[in-house]
C-alpha cells in the first residue's frame, strides 16, 4: 500500500489559551493511504511536533502491506514513537476499509449515529468578562471552561450569569491540591457538571482525597490517561475519563480503552485536540459509545480543509459516507 503525507496549519478562530500556553494556530498532519484519510495532531505538551510526526512517517514501510483490512497486524508492526502519527495511520486505514466496504465506520461498528450525546463547546482562558461574553454570544447549551489562575471563581461566576448553558471546567493539571479543595465546593454551588484534570499527572493520591469532597462536581482525568494501563491506576480515583485518538493512538486503541472503563464502572468522555474535521470525525464515529463528548474542533478553527461531522446546535451529525465520509468544502 502506498501512504502519503502533508503538513497543514489550522489557523484558530480566536487566540486559544490554556494552561499549557496560548497558541493562534496549530501545526497538524494529513495522511494518506489508498484513498484513506487520516489526521496526526501536533501538540507540545505531548511532545508532539509537525516535523517529528512526519519524522516518524518516513520511517514506516507501508509497501509490505497489501490488505487494509488487517489494520491490527499493520499496527502492530509499527514503530515505537509519536501517538499521533499512529493516530493518523489508523484512522486513514479504516477509512480507506470503509470506503471499500461502502459503509459508514459507524454501520461497521453496530453503532447508531443517533445516540451521540451533544458536544461542548471550549472557551479558551480569557478575562472573566470576555469569558462571559462568549458564553452569552456563542448560544452553545454545553460550555466547557478552561481554566488555570487566581481568577478562575470569578470566570465561572461571570459565566454562570450570563448563561443558563450546562458548565464543564477543565483545568488541565494546573491546580495544587489545596486550590483544587477549595475550588470544587464553588464550582458545585455555581452547578457545574464536572471539571477535567484538576491535578497535576500523576497525584493519584490527591485524586484520591478530592473524590471524598462531600459537595464537588465529578471528576474526570485526561492527561493522565493514554494506555489502558493508566485506566486502570485510575480506578476508583475519578469518576470518568477523557479517551482522545491522538493520545492513545487511533480508534481501534480508543474503542478497547472504552470497553476496558466500562468494566471498571467509569465514565467516558471521547474528546479532541485542535484538529480539523478529519479527526474529529473520527472520533463522532465512535460518540455513540461514550456518555459525553468534546468535539468542538472544527467549531475553533477558520480554515477546516475538509467537511465531515455537522453541528445542529450541540447535536453530532454524522456523515452518511462511506468510511469516514469526507468531502471537500464546497466554496461559491
Amino acid at each position: 500500500m502506498k501512504m502519503s503525507w502533508e503538513p497543514i496549519t489550522l489557523d484558530l478562530v480566536r487566540p486559544f489559551n490554556i494552561a499549557h500556553g496560548v497558541s493562534l494556530a496549530r501545526h497538524n498532519v494529513f495522511v494518506r493511504i489508498e484513498g484513506g484519510l487520516g489526521e496526526a495532531a501536533a501538540v507540545s505538551y505531548h511532545d508532539e511536533t509537525q516535523a517529528g510526526i512526519m519524522a516518524y512517517l518516513s520511517g514506516v514501510d507501508m509497501d509490505r502491506h497489501i490488505d487494509p483490512f488487517r489494520v491490527d497486524d499493520i499496527l502492530a508492526d509499527l514503530p515505537t514513537g509519536s501517538m499521533a502519527a499512529r493516530a493518523a495511520i489508523d484512522m486513514a486505514l479504516l477509512d480507506c476499509c470503509g470506503q471499500l466496504m461502502e459503509r459508514p465506520l459507524y454501520d461497521v461498528f453496530g453503532l447508531d449515529p443517533a445516540r451521540c450525546p451533544e458536544t461542548s463547546f471550549t472557551i479558551a482562558i480569557d478575562t472573566p468578562e470576555a469569558m462571559a461574553q462568549v458564553a452569552a454570544s456563542c448560544g452553545r447549551p454545553i460550555l466547557k471552561l478552561k481554566l488555570g489562575d487566581e481568577q478562575d471563581e470569578a470566570r465561572v461566576r461571570s459565566v454562570r450569569a450570563a448563561s443558563n448553558a450546562v458548565i464543564r471546567v477543565d483545568v488541565n493539571g494546573a491546580w495544587s491540591r489545596d486550590r483544587a479543595r477549595a475550588m470544587l465546593p464553588a464550582l458545585a454551588e455555581f452547578g457545574v457538571e464536572l471539571v477535567e484534570q484538576p491535578l497535576p499527572v500523576g497525584d493519584l493520591d490527591g485524586l484520591r482525597e478530592l473524590m471524598q469532597a462531600s459537595k464537588r462536581p465529578l471528576i474526570f482525568a485526561d492527561e493522565s490517561i493514554r494506555t489502558s494501563a493508566d485506566i486502570h491506576a485510575h480506578a476508583g480515583l475519578v469518576d470518568g475519563i477523557v479517551i482522545k485518538l491522538a493520545k492513545c493512538g487511533g480508534m481501534r486503541e480508543a474503542l478497547r480503552q472504552i470497553e476496558l472503563a466500562r468494566t471498571l464502572d467509569m465514565a467516558v468522555m471521547l474528546g479532541c485536540m485542535i484538529e480539523s474535521s478529519v479527526a474529529v470525525t473520527a472520533a463522532a464515529h465512535l460518540a455513540p459509545l461514550a456518555q459525553y463528548v468534546d468535539l468542538d474542533g472544527p467549531l475553533l478553527i477558520q480554515n477546516d480543509p475538509m467537511r465531515g461531522v455537522l453541528y445542529d446546535g450541540a447535536k453530532l451529525r454524522l456523515p452518511t459516507g462511506a468510511g469516514l465520509g469526507l468531502t471537500e468544502p464546497q466554496f461559491t
